[in-house]
């Protein structure tokens, strides 16, 4: 019978210790590339397999990250996974994706799971309805690695990776009023949200440096939906807007096609910039103006947040903030 190789066959083979050759082959510790190299190529010339599952037990913990989002089917989220994802498996992670449909209830049963299953650490987007950090909170006094991002509670343990949301809100209205428009209403999302009540925040600073009203009438939570869009451009018009500036890409789709369905001509007539750069905002006609939100660059900054965590237990609160751009095209440019 073919005997297995082993940590200190390999070991032998390149006369290290053993404890080395674990650590290169784990990635824990410190082991410079050079060693890290040789021990990977003596490992796959050897034929050596490391049994994952007595590692996980012996440490108490697996090789898995999980990444809680919203919704998967979002450009944005699906590039903060790829950007994760680019990071963790180079170094060794297995990346496990869950999708809470931004329901509370839902997010509290893939968390509680990731937990039993001993994640080594969780990257988080939390929920709309999620409105407290308790849950989350559980997260890191169970000695899981925490990094958020996007949808944060900035004060827990751990890493947040968000954007300039109040940055990006203000160049989007700025551009509208720059093009003229005169009465700009906002398409938000649940203000309890720390990305939509900072877009809030950059909305209201442009209007009031350029001297015009902010009216809390042309205002409207809960409308980053492609329906609540169409529902909410009907009520824009009726309180004399001539622009709304939209915090997703999908509110803003739909009071394109409100504005398609009523003869409202965009942008002659009416403007409009969503957030977040979504595929279909260089299609449609006219393309729609949009804040990107960099959103693979997040997600490698919240896996690089991870790994650094993990290696230097840190565990104070610390926010990474990426910046966003304004995507000018052809629905607010007159």
């Amino acid at each position: 019978m073919q005997i297995r190789p082993t940590i200190v066959d390999i070991a032998r083979e390149l006369n290290l210790h053993p404890s080395t050759v674990s650590r290169a082959l784990t990635g824990q510790g410190r082991v410079g590339q050079e060693t890290k190299d040789l021990v990977f190529k003596k490992a796959v010339e050897l034929g050596y397999n490391c049994n994952q599952v007595a590692s996980s037990l012996r440490k108490g913990i697996t090789d898995t990250v999980g990444i809680v989002v919203p919704l998967i089917n979002r450009l944005f989220f699906s590039n903060v996974i790829s950007g994760a994802e680019s990071v963790l498996n180079p170094a060794g992670y297995n990346l496990v994706v869950c999708q809470t449909h931004d329901r509370k209830e839902d997010e509290t049963r893939v968390i509680r799971n990731l937990l039993r299953n001993q994640v080594a650490g969780m990257i988080v987007s939390h929920s709309l309805e999620t409105t407290s950090p308790e849950l989350l909170q559980r997260v890191s006094s169970n000695g899981v690695v925490l990094v958020q991002f996007d949808r944060a509670f900035e004060d827990l343990a751990g890493a947040c990776v968000v954007n300039d949301n109040f940055a990006g809100a203000y160049a989007a209205t700025k551009h509208m009023i720059e093009n003229g428009y005169k009465r700009i209403g906002h398409l938000g999302g649940e203000f309890n949200a720390n990305v939509y009540a900072d877009r809030l925040a950059g909305y209201r600073k442009a209007l009031e440096e350029a001297g015009l009203e902010f009216d809390e009438s042309i205002v409207f939570d809960h409308s980053i939906s492609r329906d609540k869009g169409f529902y909410n451009m009907a009520k824009a018009l009726e309180q004399k807007c001539d622009a709304l500036y939209c915090a997703g890409d999908y509110a803003a789709l739909g009071v394109m096609e409100y504005a398609r369905h009523n003869n409202i001509r965009i942008p002659e007539d009416f403007g409009v910039v969503g957030t977040a750069n979504e595929i279909f905002a260089e299609l449609i006609n006219p393309s729609l103006t949009s804040v990107e939100q960099n959103a693979r660059e997040m997600g490698i900054q919240a896996a690089e947040a991870f790994l650094a965590m993990r290696e230097e237990k840190v565990t104070t609160p610390r926010k990474i903030v990426v910046p966003m751009k304004l995507i000018v095209r052809g629905s607010a440019k007159r």
